[in-house]
């Protein structure tokens, strides 16, 4: 099975995203976006989530999959290799780091807070960048 989730790591912000703080991703239409769910998920429940948890609800969510089903469905959805948060419109649009803590849970760190300048420049933490939207 494979996974997306991090330890003890840190997801900056691509090079060209184009907000200088964490913004919540605008509706668009009727049905939520991928950004719209993730944020939800994240915003009042840091550390509650792994990065699987959180892709594969989106993923069932969007796709309607009753809850009764998704034991099933998450075994084959990670059958196979998935983007993780990397790839996430929050981190590559939105100015959202994404900090992984030891047991890989996840919460979304805003751009112009201390807390993401404190984990940039923490030593301890393996730092990943978000995947730029635009080749160079």
């Amino acid at each position: 099975m494979h996974s997306t989730n991090y330890c003890k790591t840190f997801i900056e912000i691509a090079e060209d995203c184009p907000v200088v703080s964490g913004e919540v991703p605008p509706q668009k239409g009727e049905k939520k976006t991928v950004a719209n769910l993730q944020f939800d998920m994240l915003k009042d429940d840091p550390y509650r989530y792994t990065s699987d948890d959180v892709l594969f609800a989106v993923y069932a969510t969007r796709r309607d999959i009753p809850k009764d089903d998704w034991e099933a469905e998450r075994a084959q959805f990670f059958s196979k290799g998935q983007p993780c948060f990397r790839a996430s419109p929050l981190t590559k649009r939105y100015g959202w780091g994404v900090h992984s803590n030891a047991d890989g849970k996840i919460a979304l760190v805003g751009r112009e807070t201390r807390a993401y300048e404190g984990f940039v420049s923490d030593a301890s933490l393996e730092k990943t960048r978000a995947m730029r939207s635009k080749r160079k």
